[in-house]
C-alpha cells in the first residue's frame, strides 16, 4: 500500500498524531498526561540542552519517600512529556531529525539526514539556495495570470515575492534551544507570569494568505523562570511558517512547556485570518479565538479565571 493510500486512510486523530508537530512530535501527548512528576528542589543549568530536560515519566505517580521532606505550596506537579522510550543520546555528530512519517527509512531516502514535513523533504544548505526555484515559480505564476513577468513593474517581482516568502516562513529556519540561548533561570518564584498581546503574523496553510493578530502567554514557575523576551521569540519561531491558529496555539504552549517544565502552561491567541476577509465569506469583523491549556491550568478553573480574567483586563 502506498504511503500516500495510508494518509487517505487515516482518521483526523490518527493523521494530527502522526504529522502533530516536526520539532515537538510528542505535543499530543501533553494534553493526555499531565502531572507525572513533581517539582525538584535540585536545580539544573540554563545551559543545558533541552533534550536532557525532557525525562520519561512513570505510567503511575511514585509513592513519596519517607526520608523526604514534606511538599511545600511552592512544589506544584510539573509538566513533563512522556514517553514509552528513552531519548537516543547524541554525541553531536549526528543531526537531530523530526520524527515525522516520512524518515530516513522510506525507500530512497537512506541518506538523507534531514527531514522536514510531508512536503518539504530536505533542508537545503541554506534557505537562500530556494530564491532561484522559487522565483521561477513566481515567474510562471504572473505568466499564468496573464501578466507579462517582464514588463517594468515585474521584472524584479518573482525574485522579491521569493525573498518575501522566506522571511514569512523563516520560523523553519528556528529552533527553541537556540532562540533560548540559556536564558532560563533558577528562581524561588511560583507565582503566575503572564506576558499578553504579543503581536502575532503568519500565513494561513490552506490558502496562503496572511493572519494576524496577538497571543497571550501564561505559566506557574516551577523554580525556574524564562527570560520575557524568550516568550516572544517562542511566538515568532512557530508564527513564521505555513500554519492554523489552532497547531500553533498548540506548539506555543509545548515550547514553553519543555523550556521551563512549569507547573502548567496556559495559551490564548486571538486572530483575524485574511482567507476569511478577502476572499470566502467576507467577513471583515470576524475573529478567530483558540486556547490551549495544560497542568494546573487545566486542571484548576480558579487558576484558569485568574489566568482568562489577566489577559482579558484592559
Amino acid at each position: 500500500m502506498s504511503f500516500t493510500r495510508q494518509l487517505s486512510e487515516m482518521s483526523a486523530s490518527e493523521l494530527n498524531d502522526a504529522i502533530d508537530d516536526t520539532n515537538f512530535p510528542q505535543a499530543h501527548i501533553l494534553s493526555r498526561g499531565r502531572n507525572n512528576s513533581v517539582c525538584s528542589t535540585s536545580s539544573t543549568s540554563g545551559t543545558s540542552s533541552l533534550a536532557d530536560r525532557v525525562v520519561s515519566a512513570p505510567e503511575e505517580p511514585l509513592p513519596a519517600s519517607s526520608e523526604e521532606p514534606a511538599a511545600t505550596n511552592s512544589n506544584r506537579p510539573r509538566l513533563i512529556l512522556k514517553s514509552s522510550a528513552s531519548i537516543p543520546e547524541n554525541d553531536g555528530t549526528q543531526p537531530l531529525t523530526p520524527q515525522t512519517p516520512r524518515t530516513s527509512t522510506t525507500p530512497g531516502h537512506e541518506n538523507c539526514t534531514f527531514h522536514h514535513d510531508l512536503e518539504l523533504d530536505h533542508k537545503p544548505p541554506t534557505r537562500e539556495a530556494l530564491l532561484p526555484d522559487m522565483a521561477r515559480s513566481y515567474r510562471l505564476l504572473l505568466g499564468g495570470l496573464g501578466e507579462n513577468p517582464d514588463r517594468q513593474g515585474l521584472i524584479k517581482t518573482p525574485e522579491r515575492a521569493a525573498k518575501a516568502m522566506l522571511y514569512f516562513t523563516k520560523g523553519y529556519d528556528q529552533n527553541l534551544e537556540d532562540v533560548l540561548n540559556g536564558a532560563v533561570f533558577d528562581e524561588d518564584h511560583d507565582e503566575m507570569v503572564v506576558v499578553k498581546d504579543i503581536e502575532m503574523f503568519s500565513m494561513c496553510e490552506h490558502h496562503l494568505v496572511p493572519f494576524y493578530g496577538k497571543v497571550s502567554i501564561g505559566y506557574l514557575p516551577c523554580n525556574k523562570i524564562l527570560g520575557l523576551s524568550k516568550l516572544a521569540r517562542i511566538v515568532e519561531i512557530f508564527s513564521r511558517r505555513l500554519q492554523v491558529q489552532e497547531r500553533l496555539t498548540k506548539q506555543i504552549a509545548v515550547a514553553v512547556t519543555q523550556a521551563v517544565q512549569p507547573a502548567g502552561v496556559a495559551v490564548v491567541v486571538e486572530g483575524v485570518h485574511m482567507c476569511m476577509v478577502m476572499r470566502g465569506v467576507q467577513k471583515i469583523n470576524s475573529k478567530t479565538v483558540t486556547s490551549t491549556m495544560l497542568g494546573v491550568f487545566r486542571d484548576d478553573p480558579k487558576t484558569r479565571e485568574e489566568f482568562l480574567n489577566l489577559v482579558n483586563s484592559k
